[in-house]
């Protein structure tokens, strides 16, 4: 009888079945052509996985991932989900003594890294005394330190079974507001809700293109949950993910017309710098294969979107709305662009959106306030920290997630800034996003930020930062004067800073708070 038939450890979706079903047809494609097949992956998850269990590592432990965009994450991926671990998702671009924090935080016992210099971590990671340090692509001498090439060679491994989705991944927060902290859907949460879970999992997967015979191109980063459920969501149908290892606007159009992709998970900066490409290189690909391009982790700015529906079409942008310790919240198909403009969208179902005073109460329709979110995928604490308190998880469920927003009168969310960017300037306040979006109308200026800076006569004034397009030329004074059509007085800036790059995290989220450090730290106080 076909082992398909017959084992009952054999998921629908899962690395097995479609190994078993597509042995031999690419599964991972590096951007380099090279093919991981659905067989070859499973094998190499086997063996990863009877060396973690010789090591010492069980179900329920932590094992750290720090990799850039490569195969063999999906192969530890799988090795992980196969033993029942947790991945902690860690960033490679964190320095030693940040990773330090997050082993420390999570108690992690084991980790893979591909740094090409390890020797810098050996020494800071031996204190912690982890089971299982693996180096993936190092040539230097190891020492204690596995070789993950040699742990792939040998004889087959036994033959074990995931349940067809990813590991449980451990996120962490990027620390804007503190120290990092470590985002995680306790076990009993998830079985507490799994009815809710599913009714919300069957809901949003209505809304993805990953249907059986596409292709999707993979150039976010995977210390990052967005990355990660995507590629899953391709190979639960049995689809090839497309592996781009560091994102080049250009090389972004050469594998979606080469590859005929189908569907793309981006974030605004990348379409942004798509944008700014010379017309006769964006004349020069077809991009007609994308069925869906989904922009999360920020919104997408009214021009850019314009752009945006008529390079790749009007039938494929989809936008998102999520947060971290609340998962995906709301979704803004094609023909909700034009029905609600500046939307994020509605929300899932099983997810619940308040928005309040800073009283607590309640706000009416179209009112501005903190939002409040009850979702299936809501945490009630960080990893090894006590429970959250109502300051930040109410008694029915609802979490604060520091933004900015109102619901209209068909329950659509628009989001207009976060509550800690918000100005106060002479007892007013000042919402940097509605500044940001006229600066960006200006046909000079790619992008903008904007922060409150110390002012002794008001507390806080106004000032902007912004990346100026290719090849063009403005004065802040030219800039200031266009302000003035586009804003009232009191929130047009002060000043405005020109700069060739803004900090932003891996995620192409800017972060202001590397902005404001230094006015603030002058003036002695945050606000």
């Amino acid at each position: 009888m076909n082992r398909l038939e017959n084992n009952h450890k054999l998921t629908r979706g899962s690395l097995e079945y479609w190994a078993e079903k597509k042995t031999n047809e690419p599964a991972i494609i590096d951007e380099d052509g090279s093919i991981l097949n659905w067989g070859s992956w499973n094998e190499k998850s086997d063996k990863i996985a009877e060396a973690l269990i010789k090591a010492g590592i069980g179900a329920e432990d932590i094992v750290a991932v720090r990799t850039n965009i490569r195969p063999e994450w999906f192969i530890i991926n799988r090795a992980l989900s196969k033993i029942g671990c947790s991945q902690l998702l860690v960033n490679n671009r964190l320095s030693g003594q940040e990773v330090r924090y997050l082993m420390e935080n999570s108690k992690a016992k084991a980790i893979f890294y591909d740094d090409e210099d390890p020797e810098a971590l050996m020494e800071l990671w031996d204190e912690f005394g982890l089971s299982f340090r693996v180096s993936i692509g190092s040539t230097k001498e190891l020492g204690n330190i596995k070789n993950f090439e040699e742990l792939l060679m040998g004889d087959p491994a036994p033959s074990r079974y995931s349940n067809g989705y990813n590991t449980e991944m451990i996120v962490y927060t990027s620390g804007t507001t503190g120290r990092p902290k470590g985002v995680y859907l306790e076990p009993y949460l998830r079985e507490l809700r799994k009815n809710e879970l599913n009714e919300y999992r069957k809901d949003s997967a209505q809304y993805t293109t990953s249907s059986p015979g596409g292709k999707s191109l993979l150039s976010l980063p995977l210390h990052h949950s967005l990355g990660p459920i995507m590629a899953r969501d391709t190979h639960l149908v049995g689809n090839p993910v497309i592996l781009q290892r560091r994102f080049n606007p250009e090389k972004t159009l050469e594998l979606i017309e080469k590859y005929q992709i189908t569907y793309w998970l981006c974030v605004p900066t990348m379409l942004n710098r798509i944008a700014n490409l010379p017309e006769n290189v964006l004349d020069n690909y077809d991009v007609s294969s994308i069925k869906q391009l989904r922009c999360s982790a920020a919104p997408i700015k009214t021009g850019l979107k314009e752009w945006v529906i008529d390079y790749f079409g009007d039938h494929c942008l989809y936008e998102g709305y999520g947060v971290t310790e609340t998962g995906t919240l709301t979704i803004m198909t094609p023909e909700m662009h034009t029905r609600k403009p500046g939307s994020c969208g509605r929300p899932y179902k099983n997810v619940f959106i308040s928005i309040r005073n800073d009283n607590g109460e309640e706000l009416p329709v179209r009112e501005n306030g903190e939002i409040w979110i009850k979702s299936p995928q809501t945490i009630d604490r960080y990893i090894n920290s006590e429970p959250l308190g109502e300051d930040t998880l109410d008694k029915a469920g609802y979490f604060k997630v520091g933004d900015v927003g109102y619901l209209d009168e068909d329950g659509y969310l628009y989001i207009t800034g976060r509550k800690k960017d918000m100005i106060i300037s002479g007892g007013v306040n000042i919402y940097p996003r509605e500044i940001e979006d006229a600066l960006q109308k200006h046909p000079h200026v790619s992008i903008a930020a904007v922060i409150g800076i110390p002012n002794e006569d008001f507390g806080e004034e106004v000032k902007a930062f912004c990346e100026v397009k290719e090849n063009q030329t403005i004065t802040e004074n030219e800039l200031m004067e266009f302000c003035k059509n586009e804003l009232a007085s009191y929130k047009c800036p002060r000043t405005i800073e020109f700069v060739n790059a803004l900090p932003r995290n891996a995620m192409g989220k800017i972060m202001k708070h590397k902005l404001r450090e230094n006015y603030w730290k002058e003036a002695g106080r945050n606000i």
